[in-house]
C-alpha cells in the first residue's frame, strides 16, 4: 500500500460540531459526572464511532481519561477498552455507563444524605499532608461524611454520593477548584476566609445535595438509554498503557484516543485529593505520580524527520529532555493499543500542536512519520479550531494564548 508523504499531507479544516449536530453540548448525560482537565469533546469520538467502526465491534482508548470514548461507545452500541494511568478512570466508569437501573430514587437518596449529616463515623485518607488542605472543623465534618458514604453497600447511591462528596471536598479545601493543579493561591485562601465566617455547613450540605441529585438525574437518563444495550466496557484505571501488556484482548476495529499534551500531562497530581478521599495510599499515588511523562526518561529516542528537525533547533537540555520522554512513551502506549487493530482497522489520534521554547511541535505529523514505517498508513488528517479553552492567570511562555487547533490523525493498518 502506497503511502503518504510528509509534504503531501495537509490537514482539512472542518467543525466537529458542525460534522456531529446531534449532540449539543459536550456535557450531555453522565460526561458532566466529573472534573477532569483538558476532556476529549464526545463531537470528536462520535465522528470516529460513525465512520470508522460498526455496531458490536471493539474500540481501544490507551488514554480514556474521563471514560469520553467508552461513554460515546455504548451509547452507539460498540464495545470499549479503556486504559488509563489514573485509578480515577475505575470510580469514573462505574458510575458514567454502568448503571442500568432506571427505578432510581429521589426519595432514597436524600434518606442517604439525610444520615450522613448525621453520621459519627469519621474516615481519614492516608495522606500525612491532609491537614494543610483544609479548616481544621470542615475536615472533621468532611472525615465523617466520608465515614458514612464508605459504610454504604456498594451500589448506584453510593456512587452518586461518592461523585457529590468529590466535589464538595474539593470546592472547600485551600486548593483551586476550578484549576487542573493542587495548588494553594491567595485567592482561594481568601475565599475559603470569607466562605468560614459565612454558614458555610449550610453551603457545604447544600453543595453536595445539589451535586448528588443532578447525578441521579443524569444516571437515570443514561440508564434509560442503556436498558437493554449489550455493550461491554473493560476499564484498566491505575494502568501505565506504554508498559502493560493485558493478553487476550478482543480484537479492536478502531483505536480512537486523545493523548495528554506535551506539556500538560500532570492527571494524577490533578486528581491526588480525590484519590486520597477515595482510599489509595500514599505510597500508590507518588508511583503513580512518577510514571507520568514529565518524571520519566525516554529509555528510547524517538526519530523521524520532523521530530528531528525539530530537536535540531532546540538548544536546552530540560526541554530536549522532555520531548524525548513525550513521544517515546506516548507512542509506545499507542503502539500497544494499535496492536489489538484487526488489518483494515483505523487509529484516530486527536492531538495539539503545542509550542515548545516557541517552536511548535507538529505532533501529529511526527505520529504520521512514525506509524507510516510500522504497518500503517495515513489516511487523512482534520484540523478542528478550538472554540473555547480555560486559561489561567500570571501563565509565563512563549505562547501564552494557547493552541490555536487541534488535529484528528487518523491511520489504516495494512500489516
Amino acid at each position: 500500500m502506497a503511502l503518504a508523504a510528509p509534504g503531501q499531507t495537509a490537514p482539512e479544516l472542518v467543525s466537529f460540531r458542525s460534522l456531529v449536530p446531534e449532540i449539543t453540548e459536550t456535557t450531555y448525560l453522565t460526561h458532566a459526572l466529573y472534573y477532569y482537565p483538558a476532556k476529549f469533546i464526545p463531537q470528536v469520538v462520535r465522528y470516529c464511532l460513525n465512520e470508522y467502526s460498526a455496531e458490536g465491534s471493539w474500540v481501544i482508548d490507551p488514554f480514556a481519561g474521563s471514560a469520553t470514548v467508552g461513554l460515546e461507545a455504548v451509547l452507539n452500541h460498540r464495545n470499549a477498552i479503556l486504559f488509563d494511568l489514573n485509578p480515577m478512570l475505575n470510580h469514573v466508569v462505574a458510575l458514567k455507563m454502568q448503571v442500568k437501573q432506571m427505578d432510581l430514587s429521589e426519595t432514597a437518596l436524600e434518606a442517604h444524605l439525610s444520615a450522613l449529616r448525621r453520621s459519627a463515623e469519621q474516615y481519614w485518607p492516608q495522606w500525612s499532608n491532609l491537614k494543610y488542605w483544609y479548616a481544621p472543623k470542615v475536615l472533621e465534618v468532611l472525615t465523617r461524611y466520608w465515614g458514612y458514604q464508605k459504610q454504604m453497600r456498594l451500589d448506584p447511591y453510593a456512587l452518586m454520593v461518592e461523585a457529590a462528596l468529590l466535589k464538595a471536598s474539593k470546592h472547600f479545601s485551600y486548593t483551586e477548584h476550578k484549576a487542573p493543579k493542587l495548588f494553594k493561591s491567595k485567592s482561594k485562601s481568601a475565599y475559603m476566609d470569607a466562605l468560614l465566617a459565612s454558614d458555610w455547613l449550610k453551603e457545604l450540605d447544600g453543595l453536595i445535595q445539589e451535586t448528588a441529585f443532578e447525578a441521579c438525574k443524569r444516571v437515570r437518563q443514561t440508564a434509560d438509554l442503556l436498558a437493554d444495550n449489550a455493550a461491554q466496557v473493560i476499564a484498566y484505571g491505575g494502568i501505565d498503557s506504554a508498559g502493560a501488556q493485558i493478553n487476550e484482548l478482543p480484537e479492536t476495529e478502531c483505536l480512537i484516543s486523545s493523548p495528554p499534551y506535551l506539556q500538560a500531562q500532570e492527571y494524577i497530581r490533578t486528581s491526588k485529593l480525590d484519590l486520597y478521599w477515595l482510599g489509595h495510599s500514599e505510597e500508590d499515588i507518588q508511583r503513580l505520580s512518577r510514571l507520568e511523562i514529565p518524571y520519566r526518561k525516554a529509555d528510547q529516542i524517538i526519530e523521524t524527520e520532523t521530530l528531528n528537525t525539530l530537536r535540531s533547533r532546540l538548544t536546552r537540555a530540560d526541554l530536549l529532555a522532555k520531548l524525548d520522554s513525550y513521544f517515546c512513551h506516548t507512542l509506545k502506549a499507542l503502539s500497544h493499543a494499535m496492536a489489538s487493530l484487526r488489518i483494515g482497522g483505523k487509529a484516530c489520534i486527536f492531538v495539539g500542536n503545542p509550542k515548545v521554547d516557541g517552536l511548535e511541535v507538529e505532533t501529529w505529523r511526527i505520529m504520521m512519520e512514525y506509524f507510516s514505517e510500522r504497518g500503517y498508513a495515513f489516511e487523512r488528517v482534520f484540523e478542528d479550531r478550538i472554540k473555547s479553552r480555560q486559561l489561567f492567570g500570571h501563565r509565563k511562555n512563549k505562547n501564552p494564548d494557547g493552541m490555536k487547533s487541534e488535529y484528528l490523525l487518523v491511520l489504516t493498518k495494512y500489516k
